[in-house]
This record gives C-alpha cells, structure tokens and sequence, in this order.
C-alpha cells in the first residue's frame, strides 16, 4: 500500500483531505479536512510513537530496543513531542485551552 503524502511534491506545503472512499459500498465524503496530527508528522517520527505506545510507554524499554541510552531516547521523544506541537493546527490548540 502508498504511503498517504503529507506535503506538496511541487512546493512543499502541507495537504489536506479532499475525498474520502468507502471501497466496500462506494460511499464518498468530500469536503477540506486537515490530517490528523500524527499524520501530519514524518515517518521516522510517526514509527518511533508506535514503538514507544508497543513498549506501552516506556523509555527505558525503548532505550533496549533501539540499543541505544536512556538519555538519548528521551531527547528523541522530546523532539518529537516538538514536532507534533508545530503541527498542531490553531483549531487544536484552541481546543485544548
């Protein structure tokens, strides 16, 4: 399966959804819907969460699977909440206020 883009190959922008598909029963919702914040982020960020939610949570279990210290796993994590803070759109923030 396509990995679903997240930016413009031409300019670099951020996408958005246009169209949805059922395949099942044909149904299609059109309408300007953003990308959900994890799906916005890149695909090393995006399979680092996974990881670190299979290793429910904990960075000491991930410091083992990725071989590598506790320390710099946890700068990694941090880098990546960053990232998903920079993705988050004005309607999300608002939200969480």
């Amino acid at each position: 399966m396509k990995v679903l883009p997240t930016t413009c190959p031409a300019c670099g922008s951020e996408v958005k959804v246009k169209r949805l598909l059922c395949e099942n029963c044909d149904t299609q919702i059109e309408g300007l819907y953003e990308l959900p914040a994890l799906a916005r982020l890149c695909a090393d960020d995006q399979k680092f969460i996974i990881e670190f939610i299979k290793a429910s949570g904990s960075l000491k279990e991930m410091a083992k699977l990725l071989r590598l210290s506790y320390p710099t796993v946890r700068n990694r994590l941090d880098e990546v909440i960053e990232h998903i803070k920079l993705t988050e759109s004005p309607d999300e923030n608002n939200r969480k206020e």
